[in-house]
């Protein structure tokens, strides 16, 4: 039983940290957008817009290289076609914000977020995308990784 126990842990546990890291960082990001956006319209906080977009590029860069795929391959061990059916049409959506906040950071990184009025506009713009994001994350969160944590746990008291 301590065996099997340990197994899962060795198994799951990797993904637990993994998702826990991940919303930590998400915590940070919008941390940083939060003092974007209260920064005043004429005046553009230069070092606040740089830290906000190295936050934002490793975030989404972990969720589609590490944090989505450890969920669905835990989807694909537990034998979830539910869950994996669920990811396949939640994943384009998340894809097309990536899509924009790359976007976003890309004009940064070429000086052109410099107006403070036109970046406010897209600040709020996409902290609406990335509200919708977070949703559809914390979506396949629950579905791909909470709802198999019960199964484990049963699996490793056998």
């Amino acid at each position: 039983m301590l065996e099997s126990c340990q197994n899962a842990q060795e198994r799951w546990g990797g993904v637990h940290l993994l998702i826990d890291r991940w919303l930590q960082e998400r915590g940070e990001l919008v941390t940083a957008y939060t003092a974007l956006s209260n920064a005043s319209a004429s005046a553009v906080d230069t070092q606040g817009l740089q830290r906000f977009c190295e936050i934002l590029v490793d975030y989404v860069s972990a969720g589609h290289f590490e944090v989505y795929e450890q969920l669905t391959n835990e989807a694909k061990a537990f034998g979830d076609q539910r869950g994996l059916d669920l990811a396949k049409q939640i994943y384009p959506r998340i894809e097309a914000i990536t899509e924009v906040a790359l976007a976003f950071n890309d004009r940064c990184d070429n000086g052109d977020c410099r107006d403070g009025v036109s970046i406010g506009e897209e600040l709020n713009r996409l902290g609406q995308l990335l509200h919708e994001r977070f949703e559809l994350e914390d979506c396949l969160i629950e579905v791909l990784h909470n709802a198999h944590q019960q199964q484990a746990v049963a699996e490793s008291a056998l």
